[in-house]
């Protein structure tokens, strides 16, 4: 014989559209609670952006440089003219000088000549828009023992009285510029590319901050924005390009890139034209009247780590009879001009 149904209770919370049981409504209260508190939490750090630090919808979606039109990098240009005004109350030009064609640019170092007075390190900073506090430099000058080459242990924080030492002698390393450049390889949204000139050049609006970059280059010629990039506005320089030295962010990448703001319209790196003893040597390397084309024809040259194949611009060589400056110079401050004293 068949049993009979039990009569059930109605339960409250499925009686009827939108009918929720005590139960029901604080756990979902509590949910909501949670995650608003969740929400909070993520958007805590906005509190310390400052106006105008958020980017607009515009900035937002733009396009990667090699995909932007002219219409859009004008556009592009007058917004970072825009931000160089309201943070640091300086009228900037802007620019963005395209590669010249039939121009490969190479680099020269003459390290019988290089006598680590770091002109050059501070001529770069203030030329490319570096933090100074805390200071970012693109070049570092390598102290070592005369005899000895070891980049790997050399010293780069030296502070003697005069330079140069008579027991040392000095390498600066600087981004190789190369034509096999790792760098280029590892990033994975392709922020970082080689120009047709041989530039190896940043988008910072398409850079992630993923310092993969860094870690593939074998010259420690990449340097990261860890906190955001302190410049007086007396320091700027108002000659600004889209791909060398406009402004950056905190955490992005950058890189010495030849001076391309100058160097692309005729001009020299700053680190050249501040170079007290004539060390560097810069140009067009297919021009075979350039003196960069000489002296790889006709001088002893080396390549810094030439068995990781990555093929670099940036060169050394050597006098035939050594150097002829061996008088000690104070070494370079911040702002101080080439030939200058303390």
């Amino acid at each position: 014989m068949a049993q009979a149904d039990t009569p059930r209770r109605p339960n409250p919370a499925s009686a009827g559209d939108g009918a929720v049981s005590r139960r029901g409504f604080l756990g979902k209260s509590a949910a909501a609670a949670a995650g608003l508190a969740a929400l909070a939490a993520a958007m805590s750090p906005l509190r310390h952006l400052k106006e105008g630090d958020l980017p607009s919808v515009e900035e937002f979606l733009q396009k990667h440089y090699k995909e932007m039109t002219a219409a859009q990098k004008a556009r592009a240009l007058e917004r970072i003219r825009e931000r160089v005004r309201t943070r640091h109350r300086v009228d900037a030009v802007v620019t963005d000088p395209p590669p010249m064609d039939g121009v490969e640019y190479v680099y020269g170092l003459n390290i019988s000549r290089c006598i680590g007075c770091r002109k050059c390190v501070h001529a770069c900073v203030a030329e490319n828009n570096q933090s100074r506090a805390p200071e970012l430099q693109y070049i570092r000058v390598l102290e070592m023992e005369k005899g000895s080459i070891d980049v790997e242990t050399a010293n780069h924080h030296y502070d003697p009285p005069s330079v140069p030492r008579p027991d040392k002698w000095y390498m600066p390393v600087q981004c190789h510029q190369c034509a096999n450049p790792p760098c280029v390889k590892v990033c994975p949204v392709e922020a970082t590319w080689q120009e047709p000139d041989g530039i190896t050049v940043i988008d910072y609006d398409w850079c992630i901050g993923c310092r993969y970059c860094e870690a593939a280059c074998p010259y420690w010629a990449r340097r990261f924005n860890f906190a955001e990039p302190r410049i007086p506005g007396d320091a700027i320089n108002p000659e600004i390009s889209y791909l060398s030295n406009r402004p950056r962010e905190k955490g992005v990448m950058e890189k010495c890139t030849f001076c391309l703001h100058r160097t692309r319209v005729g001009r020299l790196p700053a680190c050249l034209e501040v170079c007290p003893t004539g060390s560097r040597k810069f140009g067009n390397v297919l021009d075979p009247n350039s003196e960069v084309h000489y002296i790889l024809k006709h001088k002893r040259v080396f390549v810094l780590k030439a068995d990781v194949g990555t093929l670099p611009r940036f060169f050394y060589y050597f006098d035939e009879r050594g150097s002829r400056y061996h008088d000690p110079i104070e070494p370079g401050r911040p702002g101080q001009a080439a030939g200058e004293g303390a």
